[in-house]
């Protein structure tokens, strides 16, 4: 039975090589979608300024109350974020507590080649949302974003603004704004990280 099953597989592979070799040659046309998506999804220098991020991170996280004069919250958590899909994405997993609860999330970073942008994902525990972001470098060491959530008192998109700012190789600092109650602009939060030794 073993034998059937390998000669089988043989059969397979071998007549699927001869069909390759009997497809005929791409059309320009072809030729040229094959080369741009090619050209789409290789990995350049954009994505490689993301490794300054990668390694694994002792986070100090600090959120800013709406109410004046109610005290900034403290929490701490680990991030470990890695090279993915062959270099493409940098996948960032968070695991710490908010509120007193536990919370772990995961998000995902790239320069997107098409867009001409770097693009982000973010969902964790306490949401069933994904925040969504679009940015670009500000200077050498900084990026900024646009990102946008679903809002759970409103059921609205709400919109947000980060900063990324890598201070060195062992340290990097997030911090993210959004709408006060007022609808003005406020600082919502703030995330070191040091690389753990």
């Amino acid at each position: 039975m073993k034998l059937k099953v390998c000669l089988g597989a043989c059969a397979v592979l071998f007549s699927s090589i001869v069909f390759a070799q009997d497809q005929p040659k791409m059309s320009p046309e072809e030729k040229a979608q094959m080369d741009a998506m090619i050209k789409a999804g290789t990995p350049g220098d954009a994505h490689k300024k993301l490794s300054s991020m990668v390694g694994t991170w002792d986070a100090t996280v600090k959120m800013y109350p709406m109410q004046p004069g109610a005290p900034v919250q403290m929490s701490s958590g680990v991030s470990e974020s890695k090279w993915v899909l062959g270099g493409r994405w940098v996948q960032e997993t968070f695991t710490g507590n908010f509120m007193g609860m536990p919370f772990s999330g995961i998000g995902y970073t790239c320069y997107d080649n098409i867009k001409k942008q770097y693009v982000g994902t973010w969902m964790d525990s306490i949401s069933t949302s994904t925040m969504m972001s679009t940015g670009n470098m500000t200077g050498d060491k900084t990026y900024e974003f646009t990102s946008s959530m679903d809002d759970p008192l409103s059921g609205k998109t709400m919109p947000l603004k980060q900063k990324v700012t890598v201070v060195d190789d062992d340290h990097y600092v997030m911090e993210m704004w959004g709408a006060a109650p007022d609808g003005k602009t406020m600082k919502m939060m703030e995330i070191t990280y040091s690389r753990k030794k």
